[in-house]
């Protein structure tokens, strides 16, 4: 555990500019501010991650003050995973202070200062977790998160995301973050200077006004708040329209109403919603019965109108499956769409490189044929490259039997349908050799294969369980008493309705169904619906309160599933990008309830 402390320097601060300033409020020149970055063993204090690493440094008025840096002693084993993220070995942080001694040693140093993070309530919410379980009062620590500042500050012309790395280059930072907590606190440091430099142009001088900071809203914009006026405060999806009737924007919300209004306040901050306010000539309101069924219909016109100012959703016929062909010699194919082959499918991916990376990950365990085209029951080919490697198992030129290859094909055929085991156990093993050997550049490639393979066989699964129902009919009490009742017909949402008070609720759920859509099955994970729609539907049926009424068909997923794996590799992906994007993204729960 170390600490050091800095003299005054004779250079001239970065905040020398602004100190002809009188602000109201506490100055910001003025204030001191303990930036904090964690290094951990997963994505949650509460499911048992620990802390590796603590990394903090100290600044007031642009200039350091002290750094603060230990390695942990987790107490537990450091995954391979997250060891090729970090490069925290276990070996490392064997003879390493515990919890218990190092978050009292850092309260001590950050005592009295503004606390501040990228991404705060992970490192954050960590700190308190161990405060809490050491039974120590949390201190009274203002705290400022870099990411959530960068979202009102930068714009896609100036970076692709919010992510720590992209800002470090935005900002100049002298140090490159690379996943150790003081290079990281110091590049954090860095950003949160660049940051206050570019709002001290925009009148920010103070902690009150950098807290409520947000985009100023123009005049014209807020001339246009009649364009709310119509609407009513129901659930629903709305659409901004240009002078020409054409689509502009496609949102939802639960209160129509107020949620138009905000496009024309201080509340609105993203820079190109303001220039789709400033074309919008109209506001269209679409009432729904339910939240839930706002969702889906805001999905549905995105897809049909494509509205330049949506970024998600506009193209999701756009996607990609892989796919485990039925022939004599069965191979992995990248396809674009599911036939009904009696062909085994994985997806839908979003990206041709994701998939490729899912289907490298499934290449290295499995050496099925990757070469293109059938063979024939008994071919006579000559062997390729890959073969010679050891790598396929060589059908082309007899090397091996039909029955051979086809306990392959079974093996894979089970990866992607029920176990992933064989896959996630193949890729740790050769990380955990990597990592050893330090050769953390190339494990991290398979880090990236395995976890895209998990996500996508995890949702495969989930999906599938979902849309080959022919019918599931679920309701909740709300939180105004009444219930909500949706209608799901394989994946899809077909109908959706409030009982009304003093309604027959048996009767009222047989009519709703009556008249729900008929939807037809079809093969496939997503058939009859598209894949962000029927995790939309997964989401509610698996959030809390939610009620089966009927269900046709089995609605169930294998016990030893990809979804048992998905919290590991999606905190370290978490981890390794940093990131808060502009238009944050929610995975999908990987649990099931249970059919009752």
């Amino acid at each position: 555990m170390s600490t050091t402390a800095h003299g005054p320097t004779r250079e001239t601060s970065r905040w020398e500019a602004q100190r002809s300033f009188d602000e109201l409020g506490r100055p910001l020149r003025g204030l001191t501010f303990c930036v904090v970055d964690l290094e951990t063993t997963g994505g949650s204090a509460a499911a048992g991650s620990m802390i590796t690493e603590i990394g903090a440094v100290k600044v007031r008025g642009g200039e350091v003050l002290g750094e603060f840096q230990t390695l942990v002693n987790p107490h537990t084993e450091i995954p391979a995973f997250i060891a090729v993220l970090t490069g925290i070995s276990n070996s490392m942080v064997h003879d390493a202070p515990p919890i218990e001694a190092a978050l009292p040693a850092f309260l001590d140093f950050a005592a009295g200062c503004v606390l501040v993070a990228h991404n705060a309530p992970f490192d954050v919410g960590f700190l308190q977790h161990f405060a809490r379980q050491q039974g120590r009062p949390w201190p009274k620590l203002e705290v400022l998160d870099t990411a959530k500042l960068a979202r009102r500050v930068i714009t896609r012309d100036d970076a692709p995301n919010c992510k720590l790395s992209s800002l470090a280059k935005v900002f100049n930072s002298t140090t490159t973050p690379n996943h150790r907590a003081l290079a990281d606190a110091r590049a954090t440091v860095d950003v949160l200077h660049g940051l206050m430099e570019r709002l001290g142009g925009l009148g920010v001088h103070t902690l009150e006004e950098l807290q409520t900071f947000s985009a100023r809203v123009s005049t014209a914009q807020r001339r246009k708040r009649h364009l709310a006026e119509g609407l009513p405060h129901s659930p629903g999806v709305y659409l901004f329209r240009d002078n020409r009737a054409r689509v502009l924007y496609v949102g939802t919300s639960k209160d129509l109403r107020t949620r138009v209004r905000t496009y024309f306040t201080s509340s609105e901050t993203r820079t190109r919603i303001g220039e789709m306010v400033g074309l919008a000539e109209s506001v269209t309101g679409i009432e729904c019965a339910t939240p839930l069924e706002a969702e889906v219909r805001e999905l549905r016109l995105i897809a049909e109108h494509k509205p330049k100012y949506n970024r998600r959703s506009r193209f999701p016929e756009k996607v990609h499956f892989l796919k485990l062909t039925r022939e004599a010699w069965p191979r992995l194919s990248l396809v674009r769409k599911v036939l009904d082959d009696d062909a085994d499918y994985l997806g839908p991916f979003s990206s041709r490189k994701t998939a490729e990376k899912c289907l490298a990950a499934l290449h290295e365990t499995f050496p099925v044929r990757q070469c293109s085209g059938r063979l024939p029951l008994t071919p006579s080919r000559s062997a390729c490259v890959l073969a010679e490697m050891g790598r396929c198992l060589s059908p082309c030129d007899g090397s091996t039997d039909a029955s051979a290859y086809a306990a392959v094909v079974r093996q894979l055929r089970d990866t992607l349908l029920r176990s992933p085991h064989e896959v996630v156990e193949a890729i740790n093993q050769r990380m955990t050799a990597l990592a050893d050997r330090e050769r953390f550049e190339e494990a991290g490639i398979h880090r990236d294969r395995l976890a895209t393979f998990v996500r996508a066989a995890a949702r495969t699964q989930r999906l599938t369980a979902l849309t080959r129902c022919p019918e599931i009919v679920a309701a909740r009490r709300e939180d105004s008493g009444r219930w909500s009742v949706h209608v799901v017909r394989h994946g899809r949402l077909a109908a959706a309705g409030v009982i009304p008070p003093g309604a027959d609720a048996h009767q009222y759920v047989r009519e709703l169904t009556a008249s729900a859509e008929t939807v037809s099955g079809a093969p496939g994970p997503v058939p009859a619906a598209t894949a962000e729609e029927s995790e939309k539907i997964l989401r509610w049926l698996e959030s809390p309160g939610v009620r089966l009424v009927d269900v046709d068909g089995e609605w169930v997923c294998p016990l030893d599933g990809a979804a048992r794996h998905l919290a590991i590799y999606d905190a370290a992906n978490q981890s390794r990008l940093s990131l808060v994007p502009f238009d944050e993204q929610r995975l999908p729960s990987p649990v099931h309830r249970p059919v009752r």
